[in-house]
C-alpha cells in the first residue's frame, strides 16, 4: 500500500518560486488522497557518497515511524545523480522533467513524468504499483472484476483450460505449468510494463473466482490491437463475456483511445461471432493465423521456426469508430 511519497530535490530548486508551488501543491493533493508526503532538498552537486548518507539518514528516520517503508513508499526526483543514488538503495523512483531540469537524462528508470501540477493520483499510484509488482486493477463491472493477471491465476487457468471445450476453438496452455509460469512472468514484466494493456484476468465478484481471462493485445502481422476473451464452461451461458467485454470495449475507446480493434474467431465458434457482432464487431475476411508460436514448451520467449509452425483459419472481425 503506497503510504509514504518524498520529493528528492537539487537544493537549487529553492531559487524557483514556481516550482516550489507546483510541488507543495503536489503534496497537498497527495495528502488529501490519503497519502503522507513531503520534500527534502539535497545538493546534487555532492559526491555520491555523501548524497548516499544524506539519504540513508532519511531513510532511518522515516523507519521509525514505518519499518517497511521501501515497500511502501514513492520517491521523485528532479535530479539524474540523486536518482541514481536512490536506485542503489531500492527505492521506488520516479523522474519528473520541468523547465529548469530539461535536459536531464534519467539512465535505468522505468517512469519519467512532466508537468509536476498535471499528474493525477492515479498515475502516482499505478506507479508505485507496477515498481512494487503489484497488479493493476483495471475495471469493474456490475458482477466481475477485471485486473491484471499474476503469477498466482496461472494454477486457476490450469483448471479452467482442463475442460476440452476451452480448446476447441483456441490455443491451450503450455504443458508444463513451470513453462506458462516463465511466460506470465516475462508477460507481465514486458507486455503490461511496456504497452499498459494486455490480457487480463476476470473475477466474478461475489465468489472471488477466477472465471476467465480477457483483454487486448497485438499480433504480428496485423495493424490493429486485438480484443480476446475466454469464459471457464462452468460460468458460460450467464452472459459473463458480454458484460466484461462491453466494459473492455469502453475502456479501449475512452482510456486507451483506440479507434479501430480486430478480433480473431473461427468460423465454427458462432457463439463468439454472435457475440462479437453484438459489441459492434462486423466480419471482414478469412485469414491463416499462426497458432503455436512459442511451441509446447517456452524458451524465454524464443519463438518456433516457421517451417515447424502450425496454423489455423479464423475470421477477422473489425470493430470501428
Amino acid at each position: 500500500m503506497l503510504k509514504r511519497f518524498i520529493f528528492l530535490l537539487s537544493k537549487e530548486d529553492a531559487e524557483y518560486d514556481d516550482l516550489v508551488k507546483d510541488i507543495k501543491e503536489t503534496v497537498r493533493y497527495l495528502e488529501e488522497n490519503g497519502v503522507r508526503s513531503d520534500y527534502c532538498m539535497l545538493d546534487q552537486k555532492d559526491s555520491t557518497d555523501i548524497i548516499s548518507k544524506k539519504i540513508e539518514e532519511l531513510l532511518d528516520k522515516e523507519k521509525k515511524n514505518d519499518p517497511d517503508i521501501l515497500d511502501n513508499s514513492l520517491f521523485m526526483t528532479d535530479s539524474s545523480e540523486i536518482a541514481m543514488v536512490a536506485e542503489r538503495h531500492h527505492m521506488n523512483v520516479l523522474g519528473i522533467l520541468h523547465k529548469y531540469n530539461v535536459d536531464t537524462k534519467f539512465e535505468g528508470l522505468k517512469f519519467i513524468f512532466t508537468d509536476i501540477a498535471e499528474i493525477e493520483f492515479d498515475s502516482f499510484l499505478k506507479s508505485y504499483q507496477r515498481l512494487e509488482g503489484i497488479p493493476w486493477d483495471v475495471l469493474e463491472t456490475k458482477r466481475c472484476l477485471v485486473r491484471e493477471t499474476k503469477l498466482e491465476d496461472v494454477d486457476y487457468f490450469y483448471e479452467i483450460y482442463k475442460d476440452p471445450e476451452m480448446t476447441r476453438y483456441m490455443e491451450g496452455l503450455f504443458e508444463n505449468p513451470e513453462d506458462e509460469k516463465r511466460y506470465t512472468r516475462d508477460y507481465i514484466d514486458k507486455v503490461y510494463a511496456f504497452l499498459g494493456f494486455g490480457t487480463w484476468t476476470i473475477i466474478e465478484k461475489e465468489s472471488g473466482d477466477i472465471i476467465g481471462r480477457a483483454g487486448f493485445s497485438i499480433r504480428n502481422g496485423f495493424e490493429n490491437v486485438e480484443l480476446g476473451f475466454l469464459i471457464g464452461v462452468k460460468y458460460q451461458n450467464k452472459g459473463y463475456a458480454q458484460e466484461v467485454c462491453s466494459a473492455i470495449m469502453d475502456y479501449g475507446k475512452e482510456i486507451l483511445q483506440f479507434d479501430k480493434v480486430q478480433a480473431m474467431v473461427k468460423k465454427e465458434n458462432l457463439v463468439s461471432i454472435h457475440i462479437l457482432k453484438k459489441l459492434g464487431f462486423k466480419s471482414v475476411k478469412e485469414v491463416d493465423i499462426e497458432e503455436n508460436i512459442y511451441g509446447n514448451s517456452y524458451h524465454d520467449g524464443k519463438q518456433v521456426d516457421l517451417t515447424k509452425a502450425h496454423y489455423g483459419k479464423y475470421v477477422q472481425m473489425i470493430w470501428s469508430k
